[in-house]
């Protein structure tokens, strides 16, 4: 199986950010990912789960009553 993987540049560019918050991401652990030497490596799999795991859906917003007069 081929995996793609992202560099932190890539990462960063992907998501809008500087190249801090996926630094960030690692240094919290909050994102899988590889690391080969001084390389760190995001699998595009764990970039897909991570998007998914922290995305928030709108809710629909309640109609007010309304009061009688």
């Amino acid at each position: 199986m081929e995996e793609t993987y992202l560099d932190v540049p890539a990462l960063a560019k992907l998501l809008g950010t500087t190249e801090r918050f996926p630094r960030r991401l690692v240094a919290e652990r909050r994102i899988r990912y590889l690391k080969a030497g001084t390389h760190v490596r995001f699998p595009a799999s764990a970039v897909e789960e991570f998007l998914a795991t922290n995305t928030v859906e709108p809710i629909r917003p309640r109609r007010r009553a309304r009061r009688a007069a």
